[in-house]
């Protein structure tokens, strides 16, 4: 079920935000969210890359709290807010398996 959660976050989510919050242009705010799953190429510094019991926020540089906060300074402006809210949906839902695995 975590799993299904994790993607849902990560694929299915990013469209429905989009859709509601920007209505006119939702389609390319969709692909812009996609396209920030990118932040995940930080991963590849990791050894092992890929571990399931590891919580990516501050673990990895790009899911650092330094990074986070950047990405919520992000949210102020307008040409970056798309960005920024794909990111932070993005490190919301990291976090939220960080929780889910203490369980």
């Amino acid at each position: 079920m975590q799993q299904f959660i994790h993607y849902f976050l990560h694929l299915i989510f990013p469209g429905i935000l989009s859709y509601f919050l920007f209505r006119d242009n939702w389609k390319r705010c969709f692909v812009i969210m996609l396209l920030t799953m990118l932040v995940d190429l930080d991963h590849l510094l990791a050894t092992p890359i890929f571990d399931p019991s590891r919580c990516s926020i501050n673990f990895h540089p790009l899911h650092s709290w330094f990074a986070i906060a950047f990405y919520f300074i992000l949210l102020f402006f307008k040409r970056t807010r798309v960005v920024a809210i794909g990111l932070l949906l993005h490190m919301a839902t990291d976090g939220l398996d960080c929780v889910l695995d203490e369980m």
